[in-house]
């Protein structure tokens, strides 16, 4: 489920990480708290800026949905399909279904059985679950994204789409995706995307990004839904395999969004947003960062030795994911965190597209 994690997403420019003369809080601070050191350290505060969906695939697409809404000009077909398909968050929509057609894949593999009609009523499903939640946000955000240069042209702060237009979108979106869910696959599938659906909507986009710190670990748990109800719709059962798989993708969205923030931490706190990086400094983030992606490599290799996928696959994901550590303790001796950050987020980007190809087959590997 989208995030974004989402995981809002970081729509603004990276400008650099500010000097290390501003004051770190040492100690864990309630939600008020968070809110009060991200003030401080504002120019603008109390304004909100988006807070990154952890579940977003790549950094380019953020703000790939403003610039279709803003190319859509006129009141033809083609550009009010091009308005309300910008309120889907394309780019966040189709890593996190990705993720969700890798885990059926697994599970399929494992079974050495693959249901074609299965496999497509899941994706078609979870995409419109996750739609639905993207095209919510949207409405959800207009406060904020009014304020973001890349954000201020989506469809739903512009008006070129009403807000109670693009409310009763994500509700047809929502009631076909599930129709499809309840009728096609099971009920652990259904139970996951409205899980899913309640987090990224309502944990994560109403409350947690912006009062707490910890709203990156919130939205991560929606983004590490599609790929678990990818799993679930071939076992109808939990195992061992349904659960590492979800770990991974939470895991993974940490360190891929702490450095995001490591490298916008100006842009942050100059907009009163509660990061890891403004609220306890970079320091922690870069601890935070190595101990995510050591948990995400032995959450990813772990499926081999439990005799869910070959050795083949350990051998590849374990190899990018010693790489992916080694960066990560480089980064605690960094002297330009900013050019280090990027670094790490780049190497996110190919650890989980390695990822979902390698666990789509690595059942069938040797």
């Amino acid at each position: 489920m989208a995030h974004g994690l989402e995981k809002g997403q970081i729509r603004m420019p990276a400008n650099g990480i500010p000097e290390d003369d501003q004051q770190v809080p040492s100690t864990p601070e309630t939600p008020k708290g968070h809110r009060e050191t991200a003030a401080r350290e504002s120019e603008i505060a109390p304004e909100f800026a988006e807070l990154a969906d952890a579940a977003v695939f790549s950094e380019r697409s953020r703000g790939t949905d403003a610039k279709i809404a803003s190319r859509a000009d006129g009141d033809t077909l083609r550009a009010t399909f091009a308005r309300y398909y910008s309120l889907t968050k394309p780019g966040v929509l189709y890593g996190n279904v990705l993720t969700a057609a890798a885990g059926f894949l697994l599970a399929a593999g494992v079974a050495r059985a693959f249901d074609g009609l299965l496999f497509l009523a899941t994706i078609v499903g979870t995409t419109l679950v996750i739609a639905a939640a993207c095209v919510l946000n949207n409405v959800l955000d207009r406060d904020i994204d009014d304020r973001m240069e890349r954000t201020k042209k989506r469809a739903t702060v512009s008006g070129s789409i009403s807000v109670r237009n693009a409310v009763i979108f994500s509700v047809v979106l929502f009631v076909l995706g599930n129709a499809i869910l309840v009728a096609w696959t099971n009920w652990l599938v259904v139970v996951t995307g409205l899980a899913g659906f309640f987090t990224y909507v309502v944990l994560y986009g109403m409350l947690s990004k912006r009062m707490s710190v910890h709203g990156t670990l919130v939205g991560s748990i929606s983004g590490a839904a599609p790929i678990f109800a990818g799993y679930v719709a071939v076992t109808g059962t939990v195992d061992a395999a349904a659960i590492l798989t979800f770990l991974a993708i939470f895991f993974w969205q940490m360190p891929e969004f702490y450095s995001i923030a490591v490298y916008r931490r100006d842009e942050y706190a100059r907009a009163g947003v509660p990061v890891i990086t403004v609220v306890h400094g970079i320091p922690a983030a870069k601890i935070q960062i190595l101990l995510y992606t050591i948990a995400y490599v032995v959450a990813s290799v772990a499926l081999t030795p439990l005799g869910y996928t070959g050795w083949v696959y350990a051998a590849v994901m374990g190899a990018l994911g010693v790489w992916w550590i080694v960066i990560g303790i480089q980064g605690l001796s960094a002297k330009d965190d900013n050019a280090w950050a990027r670094r790490m987020f780049r190497f996110s980007l190919i650890i989980i597209m390695a990822y979902s190809l390698m666990i789509s087959i690595g059942a069938l590997l040797p």
